[in-house]
This record gives C-alpha cells, structure tokens and sequence, in this order.
C-alpha cells in the first residue's frame, strides 16, 4: 500500500521567526510580504533619525574651526602689520639720531677746528705784537707794503722763526758787530740746532781770512762760554778745543768742516757778522699773510 506524501512549504522571515505553515493562497503571501517589507522600514527610519543630529554636529565644528581660523589669519595680520609700523617707526627714529649724531660731530669737529685756527692767530697777534713792540719806532711801511705785512724784511733771509742779515761786505770787531746788530733791532746770531748751523753755513761766503761773528762769547765770565741772549751753549760745533788765553769771542770760517767750524778768537779782531731777530709773524701763521 503506497503512502501519501505531502509537501510542506518553510518561510523564513527577515527578523529571525520562522513559520511552518502551508500557504493558503497567494493572496495569504502577499499580505506577509507587505507585513515583511512595513518592518524593514520601519526599523530603517530610526537609524537615519540617529545620524541626522551627528552630521549636524560636525559641520557646527567644522564651521566653528573655521572661524576661528579666520580669526588667527586676522590677528596674525594685525601683528604684522602693526610690527612693521613700530620696525618702520623704529627705524625712522634710529636714523634721524644717526644724521641728528652725524650733525653733531660734524659741527663739533667744526668747532674744535675754528677754535685751533683761532688760537693759532691768537698767538701769531700776540707773536707780532711782541716783535713790534721791541721796536722804539716800528717802520709800517717797510716791514708791511702795501699794507701786507711780511715776516722779514727786504735783504733778510727766513729760517722758521727767525730772519738773518749776512753782514759779509764790512769787517768790525766783536763788540761793534753786536752794536750794528742792535741798531736794527736784532742780535748776533745764537746758533740752537744743527738745522740752524747747516742753514747759516749754505748762506756764508768762503772766505779764508775772514770769519763770521756769532753772538758767543767768554766776555763776561772768564772760560765759560754764554750766547748773547743769556743762555748757555747746548750744541756745540768747534774747530778745535785748545784754549785760547784770555777774553774770547767765536765766529764761523766757512772754509772749515760744517759741523766743525767755530773757532776762537780775540773778540777786538775784524770780521763779518751775523745778525738775528724774530720774525714779525709767527712761522706757523706764516702761511696767511697779515693784513693791516
């Protein structure tokens, strides 16, 4: 005897139930698609309402960065531009102390100079008044022509701050020679330097029997030797160191050694002479002519 077999349809639904029933009909299946396809929507609609807040959320974040961004970009801005006005400012100030500095040293280097050049003719008056004031009569027209006045006079011969006469056409004795020089307000020459008795020695004639008298002499003091103005003998040039007996005067023979040719001799013997005397304007003012 055969057996009867019967078919039984299985429906799994979506949320995990499970249903062994034989379909009715197929209207029967479609009411339980409908119910399936209510439920899956319905549990789709409360996840899209849960992400709505966050995405919300994040472009709130999103906006208030960049805000705050803007606001950094700004306050940097801000910064440098108000860094750049004080460096600006800053610096317009250092410069102006720069050239204000610069005015200042030069005005004083200015000054410092004007006050060296007026204390140079400050000395140089006082140098003049002194000279013409050694005078009995001061002759304008002779040591200033053309009111132009000139540190010796005609004839004389400058050596830094003094003039020289070579009296070498007379012949007199010591003391008559110095007699001759004050006559012309000056002096016999007092010889201080080797530059001064090279000097005196390149305007001398050679000449053998005849010397040249200079302002040293043992006249007043018995072998001790002293110039004319008082001072004693610092530099030396004679000829020969034997002694000479008695009253002595020195003169220069230009046909000796330069550095070597004073000689001793009696101050009443004839010779040339030399005279000496100040400059009228003082050898560092000598440059700028004085006007009267």
């Amino acid at each position: 005897m055969e057996e009867e077999l019967n078919y039984v349809t299985v429906v799994f639904k979506t949320k995990g139930i499970s249903t062994r029933e034989e379909p009715r009909d197929m209207d029967d299946y479609e009411d339980i698609k409908t119910v399936e396809q209510t439920l899956d929507t319905s549990s789709v609609l409360p996840e899209n309402k849960k992400k709505a807040p966050l995405c919300t959320l994040l472009h709130l974040v999103a906006a208030g960065l960049g805000i705050i961004c803007v606001l950094l970009v700004s306050a940097v801005i801000t910064l440098s531009i108000h860094f750049n006005t004080v460096m600006s400012e800053q610096y317009r100030e250092n410069t102006n102390l720069t050239s204000q500095n610069l005015q200042l040293w030069t005005e004083k280097t200015n000054l410092e100079r004007r006050t060296e050049e007026l204390t140079r003719e400050k000395d140089g008056l006082n140098w003049t008044i002194s000279v013409i004031m050694e005078h009995d009569m001061f002759q304008v027209t002779a040591h200033c022509p053309q009111k132009v006045c000139q540190p010796c006079l005609d004839g004389w011969v400058q050596f830094q701050s003094s003039c020289y006469f070579f009296f070498d056409n007379s012949w007199k004795s010591w003391e008559r020679s110095r007699d001759k020089c004050k006559e012309i307000n000056a002096n016999l020459v007092v010889i201080e330097s080797q530059e001064e008795q090279e000097f005196i020695n390149n305007h001398t004639k050679d000449q053998e029997d005849y010397g040249y008298w200079i302002g040293l002499s043992s006249k007043d003091v018995m072998g001790k030797w002293m110039w004319v103005n008082g001072r004693n003998v610092s530099v030396m040039y004679w000829r020969t160191q034997e002694p000479l007996y008695g009253v002595a005067c020195a003169l220069i023979q230009p046909h000796a050694t330069p550095l070597a040719n004073w000689n001793k001799a009696h101050c009443d013997k004839s010779n040339h002479w030399i005279c000496e005397r100040r400059t009228l304007i003082k050898e560092s003012a000598a440059q700028s002519k004085l006007i009267v």
